[in-house]
């Protein structure tokens, strides 16, 4: 935890913690981030990169069980997930529910194969329908899938994002072995029965926020999650992928939307 990059955002205001995706994207929260200072002191830990230690879920919530302890003196921050970041906010929560305040899950990620074999249909059709008006990339539908993601994830997860004057933070370079550690070790908690099953230990205010056009089943992972978390609320974007603090029918939107809830469950935490 000692040395765990943080970039900071705000200097009033309850405490909140920001999560990137991936896994193994630092800096890519950092518009979430950025987007809430004004409100709120913010906090965006860098997650462990790939090392020599092979990274796992447990990992993770030990680095940032040791960045609330040494931030937040003693306060309880929400926790504001990206994707992934959604992910470890919920399994956070679930081991150390007294530590935490509310959690919003921006683009949650999946807890099941169901989801993801829809994830993956919603991907594949996406791509296909792009190459058919743009044959010159056909040589690409013979790609390995996890190529082809990695090629056209914009396209395919986004519905119509803009430039942020956030960008030049978030000059990270992904990390594939952290990446791949990790979910490696996510989709082996979910079979041994680890994920969502856990989560019935939260019982803190949670929000999804998903965008319509969004590859990952929204509604799907929404219905999964409240078996676990019935408090459960769903807000959903319209004109809105994968990134919601950067799509340019959403944005505005978003943020309100967020910032709006996180003062109002806040507010009641620290009465």
């Amino acid at each position: 935890m000692g040395n765990t990059r943080i970039r900071i955002y705000g200097d009033k205001g309850p405490p909140v913690m920001v999560l990137h995706g991936g896994p193994g994207a630092p800096g890519s929260a950092a518009p979430v981030a950025a987007g809430l200072a004004g409100d709120f002191r913010v906090f965006e830990p860098y997650q462990r990169a790939g090392a020599e230690t092979p990274l796992s879920v447990a990992v993770h919530i030990f680095d940032l069980h040791g960045v609330i302890s040494a931030r937040c003196g003693g306060q309880r921050p929400a926790l504001v997930g990206e994707s992934w970041g959604a992910m470890l906010a919920l399994a956070y929560a679930a081991q150390y529910p007294e530590t935490v305040g509310p959690l919003v899950l921006i683009g949650c990620g999946t807890f099941d194969t169901a989801c993801r074999e829809e994830m993956i249909r919603i991907r594949k059709r996406r791509i296909s329908d792009y190459i058919k008006n743009h044959p010159e990339h056909s040589p690409d539908l013979y790609l390995p899938f996890q190529e082809q993601i990695m090629k056209w994830h914009e396209m395919t997860d986004n519905f119509h994002c803009e430039a942020d004057a956030n960008d030049n933070l978030e000059a990270e370079p992904f990390d594939m072995r952290a990446h791949t550690e990790t979910w490696n070790d996510m989709i082996r908690c979910q079979e041994k029965g680890i994920y969502p099953q856990t989560f019935t230990n939260i019982n803190l205010p949670v929000i999804m926020l998903h965008g319509s056009y969004d590859p990952h089943p929204g509604k799907m992972i929404r219905d999964q999650l409240k078996l676990y978390i019935p408090q459960l609320e769903y807000h959903e974007f319209e004109k809105c992928g994968h990134s919601p603090s950067k799509e340019i029918y959403a944005k505005d939107d978003f943020f309100q939307v967020m910032r709006s809830w996180l003062r109002e469950a806040l507010g009641k935490l620290h009465a």
